[in-house]
């Protein structure tokens, strides 16, 4: 059964372990840049975190986005599609659900075409850095890492 979040194993990290995000933030919304998508799976497996994937290239508005990341992130039916309700779906549904170890999400082909203007990037991640901070109030690493189409 697919769950809204993704753990790996349960080996934890060593001191000794090399990950690719040794020296980012834990809680920090950042351009993927240099890092490759399995290297971040690897590493949420390594230090035992949940990761979260949503390719968006296909996406032509918000509600595309809304519903492939709804979709890819498995969340419940009853999810409002609407940016409120991926608030809360990344912060207080997860909080309810129990202790949490940290996330690494990747937003991954955000569409950069007049349907999803730069307004609606920016919108769609300040949902992402509000979840980080929500997370590092509660001292919980959150990672999210994007790309644009």
């Amino acid at each position: 059964m697919d769950t809204p979040l993704r753990k790996g194993h349960e080996t934890p990290l060593r001191k000794n372990d090399e990950t690719p995000l040794r020296g980012v933030r834990p809680n920090i919304v950042q351009s993927i840049r240099a890092f490759r998508v399995p290297d971040l799976q690897d590493a949420a497996t390594q230090l035992n975190q949940h990761f979260l994937y949503a390719n968006l290239g296909n996406a032509q508005s918000k509600q595309d986005i809304l519903d492939m990341i709804a979709a890819q992130y498995t969340f419940p039916a009853h999810f409002g599609k609407n940016f409120d309700a991926l608030y809360d779906c990344m912060t207080d549904l997860v909080y309810k659900s129990g202790p949490q170890t940290g996330f690494i999400v990747v937003l991954e082909q955000i569409p950069a075409h007049a349907k999803f203007d730069k307004e609606a990037r920016e919108q769609l991640l300040d949902i992402f850095r509000d979840a980080a901070d929500y997370w590092a109030d509660r001292k919980i690493p959150f990672r999210c890492f994007y790309s644009f189409l």
